[in-house]
């Protein structure tokens, strides 16, 4: 019986809003859910405050995230990997 099992942890995916921080940037990830009196479907959306230790991301990017233990007041996600980077566009700098 001391034999503990840990739970595999959860993983989302979203996009990067802000990466303005030092080591977090804040995640939106979209679901849908079905409304229970109209039966419509909705797309909901949840903001994560996320630790990206290498600064590695920027906005637009598509990324992976992971559930951890609590890293700070707000931070209890880490980056686990940049799925798609965002793609620049070139007329935005003239």
């Amino acid at each position: 019986m001391s034999e503990q099992h840990r739970a595999r942890p959860r993983t989302r995916e979203g996009l990067v809003v802000s990466a303005a921080m030092d080591k977090s940037a804040v995640v939106s990830v979209k679901r849908r859910v079905r409304h229970p009196q109209y039966h419509k479907f909705i797309e909901l959306s949840t903001k994560y405050t996320v630790h990206d230790q290498d600064n590695e991301c920027a906005v637009g990017d598509r990324v992976r995230i992971t559930e951890s233990r609590p890293l700070s007041k707000r931070k209890r996600w880490r980056l686990s990997s940049v799925l798609e980077k965002a793609v620049k566009d070139v007329t935005d700098e003239a």
